[in-house]
C-alpha cells in the first residue's frame, strides 16, 4: 500500500532545508545569506523547543501507549537527528567555507585568535579588559555535583584545562563561561586593516586572552555549547482558576525545562563529550555536533559597512494608498491591501481615524501578535482617551509572544478598555476590526479582516492580505464573531464567513464536494490553496478524493505539507510547490472553481488540525468581482515561479522548478510590477472621473 502522508516534523525540516538553500545560493546578495542563516538557526531552535520537546515526551510513555499511536517516536526521533545533522553539516559548509570567503572577498574579515596581527591583539586585549572579564565567572563541571542549569538563551564556551605539574588522573579540570553577548555584543569591531573591515566574534576575543582567565594552567582548550530546553507551555489544567495567572507562572519555569539539545563544536574531543553527558545527565542522541560558532541566529545583526549591492537590489517601494477618510473610501468599495506591497497605514489610519471621529462610537479588535512600541495599541489608547468603547480580546498563549501581550493587555485594562482573555484549550488566532459609526441616525459597522498579525513591523516583510468592508452581510457576521469571543456560550450561524472550530471543516469539505460534483459531471472543476502549512488529514484524504475523481488541484504550501503529490491513484491530479524568497509567504487563500463563477476565500487558518479544531479561526469571502480577479491573478503568478519555486515531491528533494521559457518569473518581484500596474490604473481612472465631475 502506498505511504499516503509525509510525517509534519520530517515535512518541516524539508521546508528549513530550502530556507538553507536560500542561503547557500551566490545569486542572492551577500547580506541577505546571512539574513537566510540566521533564520535557519532560529528556526532551528524552535524546532527542538516545542516539535523534538514534544517527541521526546511521547518517547517516555509506555510501551502499550506508545503503540496506539500512530508513529513511533523513537524512530520519528532518530531520523530527525539524522536530517539534522546532515543539515547541520551543509550549515556548516556554507558558512565556513562559502559566506566567510564571500565576506573576505568584500573585504570584510571575520577574524579568529590564530590570525591577528600584533596592533589588533593589542586592541582586543584592551577591549577584553575593559568590556568582557567583569563578566566573567567560570563554572566547575564535575560530574554529579554540577548543580547549575544552562541558560538556553546562552551561548558558553566549556573549558578543559591541565597542571602538568598536578601528579595522578586529577590534572584535568573541565569549567564554564558564559559568554556574555548581552553584555559586549556578539560581534566586535576592529580598527580597519589595510582596506580591510575586521570583526570578531566575542567567544573568539575570550579564547584570545583566556590565559588571563586561567593563569595557573598551562593547557587550555575551550569550545563553544549551547543548550536548547522544552519551550511548550503546559497548563494542567485550563479549566478551572485564572488563566491569566496560570500562564504567567508557566513562564516562569520555562527556562527550566528538560533538555532537547546540546549543540557543541563537533572538534571537540570525546571524553570531553562524555564528560558534559555526564554532567548534564543527557543521552547520547541530545548531543548535537556543529561548528565552532553555535546559535548564528545572531548573524541578523552582524555589522553592515557597506550596504551597496548587498542587500537586495531594490528597497520594494511601498504602494501608498490613497489618503482621505477611509470611511470614505470603504464605504464606496471593498478594499484590499497585500503587504508587504502596500504600505501597512491604512490599517493605522484606520484605527486612528475611528480614534479621533466624534461618529465612531465602539472599536473591536482581535489580537495575536503586534509589534515592539506599537501604534495599535497607542491607536487604541487614543480612542481610549476620547471616550470611545474599545473590546480587545487579547490571546494569551501566542507561543513566545505570551510576555508582551499580558504587558499590552495592561496596558489597555488600565486606559479603560475591556479586555477579553484566553479560552481554555482554544487559541484564538483570527484577525479582524469592527467598527461601530452612527451616520444618519443609526448604527453602521465597518470592518477588517487580516490573514496576518496586527503587527506593523512583521508587516514589512510578511506577504500577508487585508480586507476592507462596509458590506452590510460581512460585516454583520464580523460583529457576531466577537459576540462569541465575548460569550462563549452564544452559538451563531455564518452565510459568508467560514470559522473554526465549530464550521470551517464542514463548510470546505462541502466546497470540495461540489467540485466532485462539477468533475463527475464533465464541468470544469479545480481548486486552488495557497497555505504555510497542510496537515490535517482529513482535508488531505478529501483532496486526494477530488483529485482521483478528475478535480485539478493546485497547491503552493510554504512550509508543512504532509499531502504526497502525484501518486497514481491517490493524488496524480495534485501538484504542490513551494516559494521560499526575500518575504515571508504568510497569506492563506482558498480558491473553488465552482464552474467558472469561482469561490475566493482569504484566511489565518491553515489546513492544519489545531487551526480547524483547536483554534478559534475566520475565512472570509472575497466578493467584489475585480478584488477576486486580483488575487486569482496573484495566485496565478506564484503558481508560475521558476525562479523560487521549489516542486514538492514524493522523495521531498526540494527541486527548483525550471522551465523551458527563457523569461525568468521571480513571483514576489511580478507580484508588485502587478499591484502597481491596478494601483496606477485605478489612480487614472478615479482622475478622469473627477474631471467629469
Amino acid at each position: 500500500m502506498a505511504k499516503r502522508y509525509f510525517n509534519r516534523d520530517l515535512s518541516w525540516l524539508s521546508f528549513n532545508q530550502r530556507v538553507l538553500q536560500e542561503a547557500g545560493n551566490r545569486e542572492v546578495p551577500l547580506y541577505e545569506r546571512l539574513k537566510f542563516l540566521a533564520i535557519y538557526s532560529s528556526n532551528l531552535e524552535e524546532f527542538y523547543r516545542i516539535r523534538v520537546a514534544e517527541w521526546r515526551r511521547l518517547a517516555k510513555l509506555t510501551r502499550k501507549t506508545k503503540k496506539a499511536l500512530p508513529e513511533r517516536p523513537p524512530e520519528i526521533l532518530k531520523k530527525i537527528y539524522q536530517l539534522v545533522r546532515k543539515q547541520q553539516q551543509e550549515f556548516d559548509a556554507i558558512f565556513r567555507n562559502q559566506t566567510l570567503k564571500d565576506l573576505a572577498d568584500a573585504k570584510i574579515l571575520v577574524l579568529n585568535e590564530r590570525n591577528l596581527n600584533d596592533s589588533q591583539k593589542a586592541f582586543v586585549r584592551a577591549f577584553f579588559h575593559d568590556k568582557v572579564q567583569p563578566y566573567l565567572k567560570p563554572i566547575a563541571l564535575k560530574s554529579k555535583k554540577t548543580k547549575f542549569a544552562l541558560d538556553e538563551k546562552t551561548i558558553y564556551l566549556a573549558v578543559k584545562l591541565c597542571d602538568f605539574d598536578r601528579p595522578g588522573p586529577q590534572k584535568f579540570e573541565y569549567v564554564l563561561v558564559e559568554i556574555p553577548v548581552r553584555m559586549a555584543g556578539r560581534f566586535v569591531v576592529l580598527p580597519d586593516e589595510g582596506g580591510y573591515h575586521c570583526v570578531m566574534m566575542l567567544c573568539d576575543v575570550i579564547r584570545t586572552c583566556i590565559e588571563e582567565v586561567f593563569p595557573d594552567y598551562e593547557l587550555i582548550e575551550a569550545y563553544s555549547i549551547k543548550m536548547t530546553r522544552d519551550a511548550d507551555i503546559v497548563l494542567e489544567d485550563e479549566f478551572s482558576g485564572n488563566l491569566l495567572k496560570k500562564i504567567k507562572k508557566s513562564l516562569t519555569e520555562r527556562p527550566k525545562g528538560d533538555p532537547t539539545r546540546l549543540l557543541c563544536d563537533r572538534s571537540m574531543p570525546a571524553d570531553f563529550l562524555q564528560h558534559l553527558r555526564q554532567v548534564f545527565s543527557l543521552g547520547p542522541l541530545a548531543i548535537m555536533p556543529g561548528g565552532r560558532y553555535l546559535n548564528l541566529s545572531d548573524l541578523l545583526n552582524f555589522p553592515v559597512f557597506d550596504s551597496h549591492g548587498r542587500f537586495f537590489n531594490e528597497k520594494m517601494p511601498c504602494i501608498e494608498e490613497n489618503s482621505g477618510s477611509i470611511f470614505r473610501q470603504i464605504s464606496k468599495k471593498d478594499m484590499l491591501l497585500h503587504f508587504p506591497y502596500h504600505c501597512f497605514e491604512p490599517v493605522i489610519d484606520f484605527l486612528q481615524q475611528a480614534a479621533d471621529d466624534k461618529h465612531v462610537q465602539a472599536i473591536y479588535i482581535s489580537l495575536y501578535r503586534v509589534g515592539s512600541a506599537s501604534r495599535v495599541i497607542k491607536a487604541l489608547r487614543a480612542a481610549l482617551e476620547n471616550g470611545k468603547k474599545v473590546i480587545a480580546f487579547v490571546e494569551l498563549k501566542a507561543r513566545f509572544d505570551e510576555e508582551s501581550n499580558i504587558e499590552y493587555a495592561r496596558e489597555l485594562e488600565e486606559a479603560g478598555a475591556r479586555v477579553l482573555y484566553s479560552f481554555p484549550i482554544l487559541k484564538v488566532h483570527a484577525k479582524l476590526i469592527s467598527v461601530e459609526r452612527t451616520e444618519e441616525g443609526k448604527i453602521k459597522r465597518y470592518a477588517y479582516l487580516g490573514t496576518g498579525n496586527f503587527n506593523e513591523n512583521t508587516a514589512k516583510i510578511y506577504v500577508d492580505t487585508g480586507l476592507f468592508t462596509a458590506d452590510r452581510a460581512i460585516t454583520k457576521e464580523v460583529a457576531s464573531v466577537f459576540d462569541m469571543l465575548n460569550d462563549t456560550r452564544i452559538k451563531k450561524e455564518f452565510k459568508h464567513l467560514l470559522v473554526a472550530p465549530d464550521h470551517m471543516r464542514h463548510d470546505l469539505i462541502t466546497l470540495i464536494d461540489q467540485e466532485i460534483k462539477n468533475a463527475l459531471k464533465g464541468k470544469p472543476a479545480s481548486i486552488m490553496l495557497k497555505l504555510n502549512g497542510l496537515q490535517d488529514h482529513r482535508m488531505i484524504d478529501k483532496l486526494y478524493e477530488a483529485s482521483s475523481e478528475g478535480v485539478k488541484v493546485k497547491l503552493i504550501i510554504r512550509g508543512i505539507c504532509c499531502l504526497i503529490p502525484g501518486v497514481k491513484g491517490m493524488s496524480e491530479n495534485i501538484k504542490a510547490i513551494s516559494i521560499v524568497d526575500r518575504f515571508l509567504e504568510h497569506n492563506r487563500i482558498y480558491i473553488f472553481g465552482n464552474n467558472g463563477n469561482s469561490k475566493v476565500f482569504l484566511s489565518s487558518a491553515d489546513w492544519m488540525e489545531r487551526n480547524l479544531s483547536r483554534r478559534f479561526e475566520v475565512a472570509f469571502p472575497v466578493l467584489d468581482p475585480d478584488l477576486k480577479a486580483e488575487v486569482e491573478g496573484m495566485f496565478h503568478i506564484q503558481w508560475n515561479d521558476n525562479v523560487k519555486a521549489r516542486v514538492i515531491n514524493k522523495t521531498q528533494s526540494n527541486t527548483f522548478r525550471r522551465s523551458r521559457s527563457p523569461i525568468k518569473n521571480r513571483s514576489q518581484t511580478e507580484l508588485y510590477k502587478f499591484l502597481q500596474t491596478r494601483f496606477e490604473a485605478q489612480t487614472t481612472k478615479q482622475l478622469k472621473k473627477s474631471k467629469k465631475e
